[in-house]
């Protein structure tokens, strides 16, 4: 050491945790102050900065050579003393790397490398962690909600006739007559957003105000017990920064992204419920860098290290990052004091399950993380999608009647000013006209139906037949009396989620080549593995099975016995001891726990597991411990989970591996019944997983293990890398040791939901990921095809001439069920997407295997798209998500694989069979009512204006006000508002007839309760109605222009509380209450409104029966026409009454 020039360092003063080096000639080691020399310089070194760190690495390299090395380096050392400069609060900080750093981060690449404690200018380059869900702000708010509702064409049209009125020549009435309704809807829609953003704003604030403890390293003090301790510091969760060391407790939030330093297990493991990042609700384990969890916490923050991370991105199970310990702090120090030469960096690959995402929670214990990514960077906010907001298709349709019925007005007001001879200023009498006559498109229609929304939602929401179903999208309850298409995802949908593997009749078959064991002969696997256990107890230990193969041939008990132990070993499950006592188990997968509780009631139970070590319990109560040295977890992609064991009693290696035929079958030594096998059980509808085993020497582990962590610490193609290593070592030529057939139960009631609705006239497609055979059983389990019915199977298709042919053959016979793979499917869509669809689209069932989420969510939108009828998608997991948002309608279910796909769906239920009620009776309840609010609502409006379309042109054509002021505005809401709104209360038929005949359902899904049929209809019953009042009530004219307008309203208002009435087919209470309520009111209003009625006259004889006759003219032909057609063309729900 005597050669290391320190002349440069010699320069710097005494400062906190840094030792001053005298000036020595003879380059011995400095005497130290003080008796902690030997302290001060192992801080030195384990706290020293980057640039020194590099130059500490340069050293070693020249260690051999010190006059090379004086020569080639010292001008860094002249550079160290500008580094240490920057020392502050004995933070030991880099110009130059905090320079590198910074640059990088001004470019677009977005990764980043994080020092230890770093600075506040590389800090302030992250973005704040606050949390920020409202859709507005101060500025923002009322130009934004503005904007919503006035690219409505109802709302614009309305804006302009209020707006208008402040024009003096168009001026007519009271303003407030055109303001009040518009203002009213307005106030209304600002009050509910502002209401809805100020709660997401209360959640916003109490999320960024929540505490968290950050870790700072020791300041300047004069106590040694403060300078030698970390101290914590009680920050909100928006002030965390990029680099902040945070302290969890068990049960908090994690605020930010976070690498996990250490935990308070010993295992260096915790676990984090991610239920409100993915929906599942099973728990994840996660696991503290190993360099950090030996460390005690208050050593953390001195640590000289850095954390590389790439750049965010939105997928939460992967992340590439390294954790480097430049400086180990066990650094060996010569006995002058001096530390020897520094160790190299040691680099620890980082994956996703040493990262805690924010927004889950910490289950137990305490953990320490270090932030690396904030705010909009971190995986939740990324993955936070606002999805197209959904518009019923009745909204359209009334969106396009508002354009004809704005047609119709323009017409009108242009005929008037026709037949006047277009006299004057005509064009200011168009517009007049049309002032007069913008009822006919009423403004009350939109809130009408959105309120009629809200109590469908509820009806849904409180229906004891169907509890816990939520409503998330309250504008589309309609929709669901439309539906033609239904896709439905298979497991957990149509059959029960979740993989029992006990004596719950799903574990079917356990199949070993040459022995093939039964549901029913279950027990005797337990009576084997007890016949195994206790034999070779009474020979003092468990042989080996590389000792069992010597003999020749493995008895029955030996190769029941791997099996078994195989399975309880493979897996990721872990038992935790709850509050009360009880045992549960926790995994990322239901099937995994379902597999370790099969293995329990066979005896074999898991009592144990860490990260290092499983141990299981046999039914005489030994224990086995098994060493954990690897895991391979499963993913959609691989197929399969592969875990490396070393048994601790032999020290044998073993690599185990379970997963889907479809990849075992590639990676087990050849066998001549594996195919076979599967084929049978996936025609019983078992879903088969195939259990192979590897025994491993230990030189040749090692040899893995060292090219694995080559391959775990590259930056570019790591997966890929890790996953060659894995193939080329491990996953080849495994021994097979069995293959188990679990059933999928169905869901209660499934058979006869699907036959209802496939009678109700929808059509079901079923997409699943499984492999054709189970489908195919699961399809005609579930009634999907009828009996006898052909089933076509169209698989690995290659060639565009097949699809050709295949499609050719389903034009011809679309009668059958099509059984297509994945594959083939997306060959179809590629080569021959229209044909494909519109031929499918015919079909009366399609099961497609083998599909991705993208593709189902493809398949949903052509659909849509083809065919222009409303589609259905129904799943229950976060693969089916995507299928879900495309659809017109998504029904989530609740079930064990989470609430992912509960929460981004319309309709959340839990259970597939609820399904009818909600389709059958609310969909279709919902629809007809809206339908005929809508026509009423439309034909209020246009009575009233053909009134006065009629006394326009009876009084010269003048552009004159028939109704003004308070007649008006209480027509539309005191007068007519509660009769006409109660017909949401309405129903045809009741609940039991609509589930026992779906064939009415069927009729409502042509649409037919509101066309354009149906609205000429009501046109011209407007038109009749509104001329009869006021042609009738100018012949009955007396003497004053008051008194016609007092009985001309009068009979209008009695006219439409009789409407009403006709159009009710199933009385409610709140309906004759709220027609006799109104009826009262307007009674009662005749007496506080003299400028428009004579009190005198309105209680005379004579205004009762001219009142009188005018009602019966404008109403009674339409009660007799009513009564004939029901007679001679009765509806359809009419003759099961």
């Amino acid at each position: 050491m005597s050669d290391i020039p320190l002349s440069s360092l010699r320069k710097n003063k005494n400062r906190t945790g840094y030792t001053q080096l005298p000036d020595t000639d003879d380059g011995e080691a400095p005497s130290s102050p003080s008796g902690s020399s030997n302290m001060h310089a192992v801080i030195a070194a384990s706290t020293a900065s980057p640039s020194l760190r590099k130059m500490g690495k340069r050293r070693t390299q020249y260690a051999d050579e010190p006059d090379e090395e004086a020569g080639l380096l010292g001008d860094v050392y002249e550079e160290a003393d500008d580094f240490e400069r920057d020392i502050e609060r004995n933070r030991p900080v880099v110009k130059s790397r905090t320079a590198s750093i910074l640059s990088k981060s001004k470019d677009k690449d977005k990764s980043r490398t994080i020092p230890f404690r770093p600075i506040e200018k590389l800090q302030s380059r992250y973005p704040p962690n606050i949390v920020r869900n409202q859709k507005y702000n101060a500025f923002t708010f009322l130009p934004m909600v503005f904007y919503e509702q006035f690219k409505f064409f109802f709302n614009l049209y309305f804006l302009l006739v209020a707006l208008s009125q402040f024009v003096p020549a168009l001026k007519i009435g009271l303003i407030a007559t055109y303001i009040a309704p518009l203002a009213f809807v307005l106030f209304v829609t600002l009050g509910k957003e502002a209401y809805d953003d100020y709660k997401r704003y209360v959640r916003d604030r109490e999320a960024n105000s929540q505490k968290y403890l950050i870790i700072e390293p020791p300041g300047h003090s004069s106590s040694p017990l403060l300078d030698t301790h970390a101290n914590t510091r009680s920050v909100p969760s928006s002030s965390i920064r990029v680099g902040d060391l945070v302290k969890l407790e068990k049960n908090q939030r994690v605020p930010a992204d976070m690498v996990l330093l250490h935990t308070s297990e010993a295992s260096g493991t915790c676990f984090i419920r991610t239920d409100q990042l993915d929906g599942e609700t099973d728990w994840k384990l996660r696991v503290a860098v190993p360099e950090c969890q030996k460390l005690d916490e208050s050593d953390l923050v001195r640590l000289d290290a850095e954390v590389y991370a790439d750049a965010p991105i939105k997928d939460i199970h992967s992340f590439i990052g390294t954790f480097t310990l430049n400086t180990p702090q066990s650094v060996p120090l010569e006995q002058s004091g001096v530390p020897m030469h520094p160790l190299p960096p040691s680099v620890s690959p980082l994956t996703a399950e040493n990262v805690l995402w924010s927004n889950t929670v910490l289950a137990a214990g305490s953990a320490i993380c270090f932030v690396v990514y904030t705010g909009p960077e971190t995986r939740a906010v990324m993955n936070t999608s606002h999805p197209e907001t959904k518009v019923g298709l009745l909204d359209l349709e009334i969106n396009k009647l508002a354009k004809i019925l704005c047609a119709v007005t323009f017409a009108l007001s242009l005929v008037l000013v026709a037949l006047n001879g277009f006299r004057g200023s005509w064009y200011i009498y168009v517009f007049r006209f049309l002032i007069l006559f913008s009822s006919i498109i009423p403004i009350s229609l939109r809130v009408n139906l959105d309120m009629g929304k809200t109590v469908y939602a509820q009806q849904i929401m409180n229906d004891a037949e169907i509890p816990n179903t939520i409503v998330r999208t309250s504008t589309l309850p309609e929709e669901l009396g439309r539906i033609e298409y239904l896709l439905s995802d298979k497991t957990g949908t149509l059959t029960q989620n979740g993989v029992f593997l006990s004596t719950q009749m799903e574990m079917k078959k356990l199949h070993m080549g040459t022995m093939s064991y039964g549901f029913d002969s279950m027990d005797e696997v337990a009576h084997q593995w007890q016949w195994h256990s206790e034999a070779h107890a009474r020979h003092g230990s468990l042989p080996t099975g590389a000792q069992l193969a010597t003999r020749g041939r493995r008895d029955m008990s030996s190769r029941v016995h791997d099996v078994v132990l195989s399975l309880a070993l493979c897996h990721n499950v872990t038992p935790v001891t709850n509050d009360d006592g009880s045992v549960t188990y926790q995994a990322s997968s239901p099937d995994e726990v379902a597999i370790v509780q099969w293995t329990q009631s066979i005896g074999l139970t898991l009592v144990f597991r860490d990260r290092t070590k499983i141990e299981l319990q046999t039914p005489a109560g030994t224990r086995i411990t098994f060493n954990v040295l690897d895991i391979f977890p499963f993913t959609s992609e691989s197929k399969r989970m592969g875990i490396v064991v070393q048994d601790a009693q032999s020290g044998e290696i073993t690599f185990l591996q379970k997963g889907a035929d479809v990849v075992m079958a590639k990676i087990v030594q050849r066998n001549d019944w594996l195919e076979e096998e599967t084929a049978n059980m996936a025609r019983e509808g078992l879903r088969t997983l195939v259990m192979a085993r590897k025994r491993l020497s230990g030189q040749s582990y090692n040899e893995f293990k060292q090219k694995h962590h080559e391959a775990s610490v590259r930056l570019e193609g790591r997966n890929e890398a890790m996953a060659k290593v894995v193939g080329e070592y491990l996953e080849h030529d495994l021994e097979l040791l069995g293959l188990t057939g679990v059933e999928d139960k169905l869901q209660d009631d499934v058979k006869s939901t699907l036959e209802l609705l496939r009678n109700a006239g929808i059509k079901i497609w079923m997409l699943t990921g499984d492999k054709i055979e189970t489908a195919r059983c699961i399809a005609i389990s579930t009634k999907l095809v009828a009996r006898n019915q052909y089933i076509h199977e169209v698989a690995k298709l290659k060639t565009s001439d097949e699809v050709r042919d295949q499609l050719e053959f389903l034009q011809n016979k679309l009668d059958c069920c099509l059984v297509i793979d994945g594959d083939s499917l997306q060959l179809c869509l590629n080569m021959f997407k229209n044909e494909f669809i519109e031929i499918a689209t015919k079909l009366s069932a399609v099961v497609a295997c083998r599909c991705s989420p993208t593709q189902k969510a493809d398949v949903a939108r052509l659909i849509r798209k083809h065919t222009r009828k409303r589609v259905c998608c129904i799943g229950d997991g976060g693969n089916d998500v995507s299928m879900i948002q495309a659809a017109d309608v998504g029904v989530g279910i609740v079930g064990k694989e989470g609430k992912q796909a509960s929460l981004a769906a319309d309709f959340s239920v839990t259970q597939f069979s609820y399904l009818t009620k909600l389709l059958l009776w609310h969909g279709r309840n919902s629809y007809r009512r809206s339908a005929k609010l809508a026509q009423f609502v439309i034909h209020r409006g246009l009575i009233i204006s053909i009134m006065q379309a009629v006394f326009s042109a009876i009084f010269y054509f003048a552009p004159i006000a028939l109704y003004q002021g308070w007649l008006m505005a209480g027509y539309a809401t005191v007068y007519t508002m509660a009769p006409v709104f109660s017909l949401v209360l309405d129903r045809d038929v009741n609940e039991d007839l609509a589930l026992l005949y779906p064939e009415l359902y069927k009729e409502l899904t042509k649409g037919r309760a509101l066309s354009y049929k149906t609205f000429f209809q009501w046109l011209m019953i407007s038109l009749y109605q509104g001329a009869a009042i006021m042609i009738m009530s100018l012949v009955l004219f007396e003497n004053e222009f008051l008194h016609i307008v007092s009985i001309s309203f009068t009979a209008l208002i009695l006219n439409e509380l009789i409407m009403v009435a006709l159009e009710i087919t199933t009385w409610h209470l709140y309906m004759a209450v709220s027609e006799i309520v109104t009826l009262f009111l307007y009674v009662i209003s005749l007496a506080f409104l003299p400028e428009y009625f004579d009190l005198s006259f309105v209680v005379t004889l004579d205004f009762g029966w001219k009142v009188a006759v005018i009602v019966a003219i404008s109403a009674m032909p339409l009660w007799i026409i009513k009564l004939i057609r029901s007679r001679v063309a009765p509806a359809a729900y009419s003759k099961l009454l």
